[in-house]
């Protein structure tokens, strides 16, 4: 099935229905879905080692990944082994606080059971009280954004300090090849972010 067919297959069934579908596949499979706050250091180096071998992860270090975990994050776990994870890491913005959704990851052998999304979906849930954005370069990822209600924001859309901050990180992005998405909390204040 292409991409773009089983897009518009996803838009056709709605969210609910693509989470619910989800989590009956991991009960069906014995996947287990868990909010931690700790992982084991074996757990914290094969994510590490993880991200430096596949592309479409940005390194992080075990040390970086020790701060992100204390945030929350969520496992996608079954008989001990990690099958997926996604984490935040936390920003500050002068006195604000700001989550990046990162590390997203599923093996290949749960791929196409839209696992990714449910993961996003749970940590989205999770910091929706708070600021959260995702910086983003695949167009499936854009689409999944959309899906769990987040907004593309331009920099021009966005307050000159959060745009600073931004470049502080290293996280200004060329916008041809990158999206900004933003959860509604953030949206109704990152113009005036001060």
């Amino acid at each position: 099935m292409s991409t773009e067919i089983k897009m518009n297959t996803e838009l056709e069934m709605g969210i609910d229905s693509i989470i619910e579908e989800a989590e009956d596949f991991c009960e069906k499979e014995g996947l287990e879905i868990e909010l931690v706050y700790k992982l084991s250091l074996k757990s914290l180096t094969l994510i590490s080692e993880r991200s430096k071998e596949l592309p479409t992860l940005y390194y992080v270090s075990i040390e970086m990944l020790k701060k992100r975990v204390e945030n929350g994050c969520f496992i996608l776990r079954k008989a001990g082994v990690i099958y997926g994870h996604i984490f935040v890491h936390e920003h500050k913005v002068h006195e604000h606080f700001v989550y990046e959704r990162s590390s997203l990851w599923v093996d290949n052998i749960y791929r196409s059971w839209n696992l990714g999304l449910l993961l996003m979906a749970k940590i989205t849930e999770f910091y929706s009280d708070t600021f959260l954005i995702s910086i983003a370069q695949t167009t499936k990822v854009h689409y999944y954004n959309e899906l769990l209600g987040m907004t593309h924001i331009t920099l021009s859309q966005m307050s000159r300090v959060l745009v600073e901050e931004l470049e502080k990180l290293g996280k200004l992005r060329d916008e041809l090849n990158f999206r900004y998405y933003v959860n509604p909390c953030f949206e109704a204040e990152i113009r005036e972010l001060k």
